[in-house]
């Protein structure tokens, strides 16, 4: 499990980041009267969580072989 520490972190953070800033900057803008179709909104937030993921992925291993951080 300690390997997969950064992965997991970085999917639940790119996930709860995307909608938060979906949430906070684009949804006030978008009128009541125009239909958001809401499983584009989730496919994007999944899909930044799996960018977040590899980020984070790649950050563990880069400290891990650096020698300096163990998880």
């Amino acid at each position: 499990m300690k390997n997969k520490t950064g992965k997991i972190s970085g999917f639940i953070l790119g996930l709860t980041g995307f909608l938060l800033v979906f949430k906070i900057f684009f949804l006030p803008n978008i009128p009541p009267s125009d239909e958001l179709a809401p499983g584009i909104v989730v496919i994007a937030a999944i899909l930044n969580g799996v960018l977040f993921a590899f980020i984070g992925s790649f950050i563990q291993r880069y400290l891990l072989k650096k020698g300096n951080y163990k998880i």
